[in-house]
């Protein structure tokens, strides 16, 4: 015989850890079917542990156009390979979407072969909110306002900079804005300016020109501001400009 009293022990603190913990944790078998679910899932999705145990999770409660993403993250922690800050939308009992970001972990039994998958999420829905409500505000601003990625390319444009410039958000997105929308003999600063805001120098009162779709010379006053994500890290440059061309 073997005493494993210390080893069920450990294991049930083990249980009650993951149900009380602040943040929801899931459990799946190796066929995709739950079985772990916590108290904070139950409150964020509105399913009890009784409700979900046993059912598939992708099919059942992720919306279907995660699907595919879901199970290959699934798919991928069965096969030993895990993911970190995977963002995707759960179903609430209520019909409502919950977003979540989810971080997915093999689960390996007492002989390291692989059980299951646990996720352990965070609710980022309010979050997922507040930055749709930024870009609802930065959309609707009075003044134009740009963004390029680390590439300089355009991937915020306003209604504000569509009107200016005669160009619409769709003709410019993905677009190189230094190198499509700068006249040439400001290219070299208007990219030092970029390139310094990528390095977390920012730059107020820059002015310089763009040139719009009929052709005409616009003048802005820029204030270039360092993009960064949750993590912190650069992510580009957004541009609040002010038409001076008039003064």
């Amino acid at each position: 015989g073997q005493d494993i009293t210390a080893r069920m022990a450990q294991e049930q603190e083990y249980a009650r850890l993951i149900d009380t913990a602040n943040a929801p944790i899931f459990g799946i078998d190796s066929n995709g079917l739950v079985n772990v679910w916590n108290r904070n899932a139950s409150n964020l999705t509105g399913f009890s542990s009784e409700d979900v145990m046993g059912r598939h999770l992708v099919n059942e409660f992720i919306t279907d156009d995660y699907k595919e993403r879901v199970q290959a993250v699934f798919r991928n922690a069965l096969n030993g390979v895990e993911t970190a800050n995977f963002e995707f939308p759960l179903v609430t009992k209520m019909g409502t979407r919950v977003e979540v970001l989810l971080n997915a972990t093999t689960r390996r039994d007492e002989q390291k072969h692989v059980v299951g998958v646990v996720g352990i999420g965070q609710d980022i829905t309010a979050r997922i909110n507040q930055e749709q409500e930024y870009a609802r505000l930065i959309d609707a601003a009075n003044a134009p306002i740009f963004g390029i990625d680390r590439d300089g390319r355009v991937d915020v444009w306003n209604q504000c900079a569509a009107r200016l410039t005669g160009f619409g958000g769709e003709e410019v997105a993905g677009k190189r804005l230094v190198e499509e929308y700068i006249t040439d003999d400001y290219k070299a600063r208007v990219q030092e300016v970029f390139t310094k805001a990528l390095a977390g120098e920012e730059t107020a009162n820059f002015e310089f020109p763009l040139v719009t779709k009929a052709g005409a010379r616009l003048e802005v006053l820029l204030n270039a501001t360092t993009r960064r994500d949750a993590q912190n890290r650069v992510t580009g440059v957004v541009g609040i400009g002010q038409d001076i061309t008039a003064r």
